[in-house]
Order: structure tokens, then C-alpha cells, then sequence
């Protein structure tokens, strides 16, 4: 059986909170709301999120933090 060696490495919930600077509940949080992409493996459920969007999402709160100064996450999810 061959490996594929192109395929990108998975963040896990800890990675991508470490890289949004929140909590990792935020991240399970934004995950279960259908603000950041998230794929589930493994017999427990484990979430793993793909590089490529959690860029999107830092590039879609840059677009909105340009025009104001509420913070995308934010707007996209609504008062907490």
C-alpha cells in the first residue's frame, strides 16, 4: 500500500486554539456552530481542521476587522 506523502498534516482542536489565541472549548464551540471547518476521525469523534481553512477564517476576520472594529469571530457568531 503506498502513502501518499502530499497530503497535508491535520491541526488539532489544541493547535488551532493555540494559533487564534482562545480557548480550545472556543474552538470545539466554533467547530459544533459551523464557524471553523472541522473534520471528525477515529472511532471518538477526534476533530482535526485543515490549514487552508483555518486561513480562510483568519482571512475573513481581517476583511471584517478592516472595515470594523468588532473582531470577525464576533459577528460570525453573535454575542456570547
Amino acid at each position: 500500500m503506498a502513502i501518499d506523502k502530499n497530503i497535508d498534516p491535520m491541526l488539532t482542536a489544541s493547535d488551532v486554539a493555540r494559533l487564534l489565541n482562545v480557548h480550545m472549548n472556543t474552538v470545539r464551540r466554533w467547530s459544533n456552530q459551523g464557524v471553523l471547518k472541522a473534520y471528525r476521525i477515529g472511532s471518538r469523534g477526534d476533530r482535526r481542521f485543515r490549514q487552508e481553512d483555518i486561513d480562510y477564517f483568519l482571512s475573513q476576520e481581517n476583511k471584517v476587522s478592516s472595515r470594523r472594529r468588532v473582531p470577525a469571530w464576533r459577528t460570525m457568531i453573535g454575542n456570547l
